[in-house]
């Protein structure tokens, strides 16, 4: 079942940032916030290492460092 959200440009700006590649849906972005957030109680130190990953992964797509779909596709045989 899925639903529709109304969402401020800016709150959705803010959730693009949290992205770890272009075609992330914005449903597994708030499940990485929402994850993060309740780690952040028990281990902070896990939820601190995942916003670093994060952060690493966006680095790596905008300098061109990642695999693409299709690529990943012909690697695996599909």
């Amino acid at each position: 079942m899925t639903t529709t959200i109304k969402l401020r440009e800016d709150t959705k700006h803010e959730l693009d940032q949290f992205r770890e590649y272009k075609n992330e849906s914005y449903d597994e972005v708030i499940k990485k916030i929402l994850y993060i957030a309740k780690t952040a109680r028990s281990d902070p130190e896990l939820s601190r290492e995942a916003v670093i990953a994060i952060e690493e992964a966006r680095k790596r797509i905008k300098s061109g460092n990642f695999v693409s779909e299709e690529e990943a596709k012909k690697r695996l045989g599909f």
